[in-house]
Parts: C-alpha cells; structure tokens; sequence
C-alpha cells in the first residue's frame, strides 16, 4: 500500500481545490482573465509553506538528523528543492551543507553495463557507496574531509579543491536519485538521517475524466533543460526518455516509500509556461525521424493550454531550474 504517495496525491487535490483549477479549461479561464499571476503567487505560496513545514519537521528533532536525503526522478527539481529546503534550515538555525551524489559516481571504466552493453549510470553500483559512507563517517567524526568532484567529460572523479569540516548545528544535505535506497548508507543510523522524495504529480486534468500523465511534465522540463543547458535536441531527449523511464522504475520508484516525507514539485500554471519553450523545440523534430510521432503528441498536448507568461515567476521557483532566470547557483 503506497501510503504517502496517496497523501501527496490529496494533496495536490486539495491545492487544485484552493486554487479553483482542476482542468485545463479552469486554467485557461484564469489566462483569459489575466489572472495567472494569482495562479502563480499562490502555487509558489503553497510550495513554500510545504517546504519550511519540512524544516520545521527536521529541526524539531533537536539534532538528531544529521542527513537529509533528496531523492526523485529525473526533472523533479531535487537540485532548486534542496537549496531551498536548506534557506528554511536557515531559517530555523541550522547550518545545511549541500552535496551531490554524481559527485560520487565511479570511474567511467567500473560504471556498470544494461543488458544490451550500455553504461547504467542510474544503478546503484554506479556510486562508489563506500567512498561516500567513509567520508559521512570522518565528517561526523568531526574530520575535514577533501570534497570530490565528478568530471563528467573525463569520465572520472577529481577533487574539486573544497573541502569540509562539520560543527555544531551543521547538517549535511545529500540531493540524488538513490537517496531512498537502503542500500545507500551503509554506516549511518536511520535515526540519523531524514528521506525526502520529490514527485512532480500534474495537479489539473485535461477534462473531469482524463488525467495528464506526470511522465509528460517531466519530459517537457527536461527537454527544455537539455536544450537551454546541455545542447541537446528534442529528439534525443526523446530518445533517450524510454530508458530514462526504464531506469526510474527499476531503482528510483521502488523505494519511494522509504521516504519520511514527499513533496509535489509541479505546480498548476506550469505546463501553460512551458508551452512557449517546448513548442519551438519540439518543431524541430523531423517528419522522417522516428521521435516524430512522440513530437507530434506533444505538440497537439501543449496546443490545448493558453501561454502564460513567466515574468511573474520568482528566481527561487524550482521552474526556474529549468528555464532559466534561477537565483540559485548550480
């Protein structure tokens, strides 16, 4: 029984219900209305108040969490969640110290293979587990430990010249796909640390009967994403999206429920703002490739929303991740 993954489900049921936008219509009608900005400041509003009653759930714990795990699946905003998630520690008195799990990857030649001989850098066995365990362990030894740095175009892990030494009232804040596995932290107490999963569930329907798929949000983050940031086409992000999804159910999904906490990254007004960034990009797919007719469904998707703009979107929103304009250094 997926008992917090129903509760974030109410949940974003309930936040549609505040907002009076359940369907697509709904949306549009706020649009032609120009009232999106109302949309806008309420789902950010919304989202805040989530995360700071998250802080609020680790510091009550009177020191006793010295990680915090931020797990998720591709484009679910772990990265603008974390930094985030550690202002309201902030906020609460805390000292949070960001880290990433790619930064712990294996060298390219011990990453593991797919059955058809492809580097599987979404399995566990990707991450050296007992490199990152024995530095968590020197770090709350009270040891400096030299801070290692993945370079993804060299296919190995560097030091990155940081380093870091934990003190009173300092947590650590582990953001990556396997932070719900239990397989991951082998030398740290549960009592020690806090699992947070990070879900981007679309909160409107197209109509009151046909729901819009959450895979679909994330595809259109992370091909925006790959665009802007990582010079890659639609069509290989297409492309490449069936093992992306392949990956999340075999090591990501399976294990969500280990999370003391999930949180909805999507917002209500977004799919109608990623529209003006996606449409370009998903023309330039070719009638003769075979991620055309992909494309094409996309395509006739976004066509049902009204754009929105995003100039009244914050620099701290977690959609800033993936369009740009963030405040956040990544």
């Amino acid at each position: 029984m997926h008992n917090k993954l129903f509760e974030i489900f109410q949940e974003q049921k309930d936040w549609a219900e505040i907002l009076n936008v359940s369907t697509i219509g709904n949306l549009n009608d706020f649009t032609l209305q120009n009232r999106s900005g109302e949309i806008i400041k309420i789902s950010e509003a919304l989202h805040e108040k989530k995360i700071a009653e998250i802080a609020n759930m680790i510091s009550s714990r009177d020191g006793e969490i010295k990680v915090v795990l931020v797990a998720g699946p591709s484009a679910s905003g772990k990265t603008t969640f974390s930094k985030r998630l550690g202002v309201q520690l902030a906020v609460n008195g805390m000292h949070p110290y960001q880290i990433s799990l790619d930064d712990y990857f294996v060298d390219r030649q011990h990453t593991p293979r797919d059955k058809n001989g492809e580097y599987d850098f979404e399995a566990l066995e990707a991450i050296d587990i007992d490199f990152f365990n024995q530095q968590l362990i020197e770090l709350f030894e009270g040891k400096e430990v030299k801070l290692p740095k993945f370079d993804f175009h060299l296919g190995k892990r560097t030091e990155n010249g940081k380093r870091l030494k934990l003190g009173e009232g300092d947590i650590l804040i582990v953001e990556g796909i396997h932070g719900m596995n239990p397989g991951l932290l082998t030398e740290v107490k549960n009592g020690n640390t806090f699992k947070i999963f990070i879900s981007a569930l679309t909160q409107i329907s197209v109509d009151e009967h046909t729901h819009i798929s959450t895979a679909d949000n994330r595809l259109l983050r992370r091909m925006i994403r790959d665009s802007r940031y990582r010079g890659y086409r639609a069509a290989d992000t297409i492309k490449r999206w069936p093992s992306v999804r392949k990956g999340e159910e075999r090591n990501i999904f399976p294990h969500q429920e280990n999370a003391d906490v999930m949180f909805n990254s999507a917002t209500i007004y977004e799919l109608a703002v990623l529209k003006k960034y996606a449409e370009p990009i998903l023309k330039t797919v070719l009638e003769n490739q075979p991620e055309f007719t992909e494309s094409t469904r996309l395509l006739k998707f976004l066509s049902y929303f009204k754009p929105i703009s995003e100039k009244e979107i914050p620099p701290t929103s977690l959609l800033r991740e993936f369009l740009g304009g963030s405040s956040f250094v990544y």
